[in-house]
């Protein structure tokens, strides 16, 4: 089956996306005379294409009202084009898992750029944050349009990282100036101490760290509080600990656990609190269905839960 590579343009109303792709469509260097693009448009915004400007010559250009999104509908308009590239302007108000499950069989995500203007984003974090996550969750590049100069690059790099790692970002200055991110992320604990001491704020930063970047802690030993879960399935000694991080809302709260083997005589059960001293191995194990950190206990004793039971990144 042929594979279609898909490049989505994601971002809330009047953020930039449509700008972009015309611009994009109008670049010689995105012409490719053996390519023909579909421009699928998912949301009709307050600027128009005009295609008579795109230099890309072979184009098809079709609006899909979000309601009509299926699979059914994207097929017909592949079988109609047969396209070799498809762009797709998405209308930032619906999740992504609509068109995620409308995709039709050998269509590939390619590449996601997230668009926001710079001058409502707070706004929008603060009243719809699980659609911001929605749109910073995949992205490859993150773009915020219509940056100020008294605009701190701070604030809304904390806003991302604590979503995500995943996206290079990009502030655009009024006046055209596009400006990457170069933020240093420092880590909020020591790896090279003897004992990485994790505070209980910080778990979820090390445990997205952790499964990110898993081999530089290979050999490594660390002592953190975490809530028991207990699965007859597993061997004697083996348990998971972890805790429900929550990256954006409520609604996306996770239990984040670990494996851990541990030769204690307490009568562990499930949803105890525990803190824990373990070296950190890379092996084999079921409960990950593949090679992933297993923690080997010196230490587990019973603990008090953290003032905060779930763990975020803010």
């Amino acid at each position: 089956m042929k594979e279609i590579p898909v490049f989505l343009f994601l971002g809330f109303l009047d953020s930039g996306k449509t700008t972009f792709i015309q611009e994009t469509f109008e670049d010689p260097r995105f012409d490719d005379a053996d390519e023909r693009t579909l421009l699928l448009v998912l949301e009709e915004g307050e600027t128009e294409y005009d295609p008579s400007r795109f230099a890309v010559k072979s184009f098809a250009v079709e609006t899909v009202p979000q309601e009509d999104l299926s699979l059914a509908v994207l097929t017909a308009l592949a079988k109609k084009h047969r396209p070799d590239r498809v762009v797709v302007e998405y209308n930032g108000m619906r999740t992504l898992d609509a068109f995620f499950e409308a995709m039709p069989d050998g269509w590939l995500i390619a590449q996601v750029m997230t668009f926001f203007d710079a001058t409502t984003f707070f706004a929008y974090n603060k009243n719809m944050r699980q659609l911001v996550y929605d749109k910073l969750q995949y992205a490859d590049l993150a773009i915020f349009n219509r940056f100020k100069g008294e605009y701190s690059q701070e604030e809304f790099h904390k806003v991302v990282r604590a979503m995500t790692r995943r996206p290079n970002i990009v502030y655009e200055y009024l006046g055209g100036q596009a400006v990457y991110d170069e933020t240093v992320d420092p880590l909020p604990f020591d790896i090279n101490a003897p004992i990485i001491e994790i505070a209980d704020r910080d778990y979820a930063f090390f445990y997205r760290d952790l499964t990110e970047d898993t081999e530089k802690y290979r050999g490594k030993i660390v002592r953190f509080k975490g809530l028991v879960a207990v699965d007859k399935k597993l061997k004697k000694g083996t348990i998971v600990v972890g805790r429900h991080i929550m990256t954006c809302c409520e609604a996306d709260i996770t239990y984040s656990g670990l494996v851990l083997l541990h030769a204690s005589n307490l009568p562990l059960r499930t949803r105890d609190w525990v803190q824990v001293t373990a070296r950190i191995d890379l092996e084999y194990h079921n409960v990950y269905r593949q090679v992933g950190p297993v923690l080997k206990a010196s230490s587990v004793e019973y603990a008090d839960p953290p003032e905060q039971e779930v763990a975020t990144f803010f």
